[in-house]
């Protein structure tokens, strides 16, 4: 089967009579090799739960079958022919009726739905399940996540078992290899500005904003009625002052190299809401996690600027946990005093110069940004922000930090556990209110998991940003949790204040100093940038940016993909419709133009569709293909296009 991992079991017919064979036979899902089951945690077992125990759902126990876990699949190709496939599923019993448990079981057969058993939770009875396969040549078995994250979802396929006749021969197989397709036309020689066309300040804090521009360098910069007490940098185009009054100003920028000039429209808006369009940057959490070192942010700051990022719009340089000290640790990089004896938290010695290192990543036109939580220590063991909230964001203003992501974590030891509205919100009202002290700008960043439906008033209690999901991980299965699930979210968003599904997994990522590339498949990768484009969310880089290949550079380099996500209009997308495995998702953009995202969220390519009836339009339109940055062409009553598994097409309709 080419480059594709390939099973299989014959059952020959020996000593039959000439002619077709009219025996039946059973082949046992676990007769097969079941090692070509892909899974987002563990390993899949022949006839054992995904933790090695028998296979047990709902006090039933099966000799024969496939223990997994969300989200799985396995595909089995039936060659000559199956007559049909049954099994018993369901949560095994070792997961002990965990409330966090739940999953869905689907087969595809060559693209088609051909059962779901609905949403299964641990302690559920076993559902019985018994399909035709005539005419079927690859059946597809799936266990989703039910859209609320992978945990406790211990899946069991019991007795699982195909009549076949006595000549067939079944196989499983991988998914096929793809080819990690550059889509992103390199940019020409003449300048091109990008970037967000508005900007937000408050009154008198430090303003910093750097013209981002492609093109053959040196630029020179400049800009038409720049208003008084600021200026900018020809050579950088560093725009920095400050401006003493609120108000709203309309200004022009201009770049210009020798083989040609652009120029463009931008707003500085100055008054109480920054952060106006999503945050574009690099967080060290998936990458590095407790290996962060201010020399690793450092090569971040200089990677973003030597890899040309920072020319589409990227600005921020963030520290996750483990820059404080540790309360426990054996490592003495962590080990310290936790705070000065006025009370001021101190850094550990991977950091011996916050401000220097501010001032480094500001001298290179980036900004920067740090962690901390409510409770008493992080979610990694160090020094947080409990009782000394006014003193942390002191220190973080001095030292010249630009963003804060708070994570809730040791809260929980405050509150004892409750989650009540007034509880969810009090730590980061006073953090709000800390921070609003302090004469300069930091972004703030909820990280509290969507607690408490947070999307619904994130934006009322000073949140320029909250998560509202989980922990992602470099998966089919966790991307699809994440991103999905924003829909009807999309309703709370406003200019300086955005949902938050986590962090971006394309590149080379792994939590910690061990790397590895990204386990979603290019498909999914363009899915996933896209996806989080059309919702309007911070796009924070989670890969070593000193490893970038040339695919991950040309996920993160699409100037007309991430003006999608940086639209000052902020209307994020939200699902349009959804016909079996093809999902619809469009937003309106500033300039009256709409831009939708077809996905495919099947294990095979279908055909999706966008109907203009569903868009509020009716007649003729433009689409440009927005990944290569292509004019396809004048369509009447909608667009169609074919869509590989797990992949997208992303256009701009006008």
């Amino acid at each position: 089967m080419g480059n594709s991992k390939y099973y299989a079991v014959a059952l020959a017919c020996a000593g039959c009579l000439a002619g077709p064979s009219l025996r039946a036979a059973t082949v046992w899902l676990d007769d097969l090799d079941l090692s070509a089951t892909t899974q987002d945690w563990g390993t899949a077992h022949k006839n054992q739960s995904v933790d090695s125990h028998p296979l047990t759902v709902g006090g039933q126990t099966f000799d024969h079958g496939l223990g997994t876990h969300a989200g799985s699949v396995l595909r089995v190709k039936l060659n000559k022919g199956a007559g049909k496939f049954s099994a018993a599923v369901g949560v095994d019993d070792e997961v002990n009726k965990n409330p966090q448990s739940s999953v869905e079981f689907k087969l595809v057969g060559d693209g088609k739905v051909l059962w779901t058993s609905g949403v299964m939770h641990a302690g559920d009875a076993a559902k019985d399940v018994e399909v035709s396969l005539a005419g079927v040549q690859t059946l597809i078995l799936e266990v989703g996540d039910a859209g609320d994250g992978i945990s406790y979802d211990h899946a069991d396929w019991g007795n699982a078992k195909f009549e076949t006749g006595d000549d067939a021969q079944l196989a499983t197989e991988v998914a096929p290899p793809e080819e990690a397709v550059i889509l992103t036309p390199k940019p020409g020689p003449k300048p091109h500005i990008t970037g967000a066309a508005v900007f937000g300040v408050r009154p008198g804090t430090p303003f910093l904003y750097t013209i981002s521009a492609t093109g053959d360098r040196p630029i020179k910069f400049s800009v038409s009625h720049l208003p008084a007490g600021l200026q900018v940098d020809p050579a950088t185009g560093q725009i920095t002052g400050s401006l003493a009054t609120a108000g709203e100003y309309e200004v022009t920028l201009h770049a210009k190299n020798d083989a040609g000039r652009n120029s463009r429209k931008f707003k500085i808006i100055s008054g109480s809401t920054i952060g106006l369009t999503p945050a574009l940057g690099w967080n060290s959490w998936n990458c590095f996690a407790s290996a962060v070192s201010a020399d690793k942010v450092k090569a971040a700051a200089d990677a973003m600027v030597a890899s040309g990022l920072i020319n589409h719009g990227w600005t921020y340089i963030n520290i996750d946990d483990f820059w404080e000290t540790h309360r426990d640790s054996t490592d003495p990089t962590l080990q310290g005093v936790h705070r000065d004896g006025n009370g001021f938290i101190l850094p550990n010695s991977r950091f011996p110069d916050m401000k220097g290192l501010a001032d480094y990543v500001h001298a290179k036109g980036l900004k920067i940004g740090l962690y901390s939580s409510p409770g008493p220590w992080t979610c990694g063991g160090c020094t947080a922000s409990w009782q000394h909230e006014d003193q942390d964001a002191q220190s973080y203003a001095q030292w010249g930090f630009d963003y804060l992501k708070y994570d809730w974590c040791s809260y929980d030891e405050i509150v004892h556990g409750d989650h009540s509205l007034p509880a969810l919100k009090k730590p980061y009202q006073v953090m709000r209110a800390a921070l609003d002290k302090q004469p300069r700008d930091i972004l703030f960043s909820f990280c509290q998991y969507g607690m408490g439906d947070v999307w619904k008033w994130g934006g009322e209690t000073g949140g320029n940003s909250w998560r509202t999901t989980g922990d992602i991980t470099d998966n089919w299965g966790s991307l699809s949790a994440n991103g999905f699930s924003q829909d009807g979210h999309e309703k709370y968003v406003t200019p300086g204040h955005f949902n938050d599904p986590d962090m971006l997994i394309v590149g080379k990522v792994g939590w910690g100093p061990e790397l590895h590339q990204t386990h979603l498949t290019p498909n999914e990768q363009y899915t996933h940038i896209s996806l989080w484009c059309l919702q309007s969310s911070p796009l924070l880089i989670g890969c070593d940016m000193t490893q970038l290949d040339d695919f991950t550079l040309g996920l993160l380099s699409n100037d007309d993909v991430l003006a999608v996500d940086q639209d000052p209009l902020c209307k994020p997308a939200g699902r349009i419709t959804k016909e079996g495995e093809i999902e619809v998702w469009g937003r309106d953009m500033a300039d009256g133009s709409k831009v939708v995202g077809i996905f495919n969220r099947g294990e095979a390519p279908a055909k999706g569709e966008v109907k203009w009836s569903d868009l509020g339009l009716s007649g003729k339109h433009h689409v440009r293909d927005l990944w290569r940055q292509a004019e396809l062409g004048k369509f009447k009553d909608s667009f169609s296009a074919d869509i590989p598994r797990h992949g997208v097409i992303l256009i701009k309709i006008r």
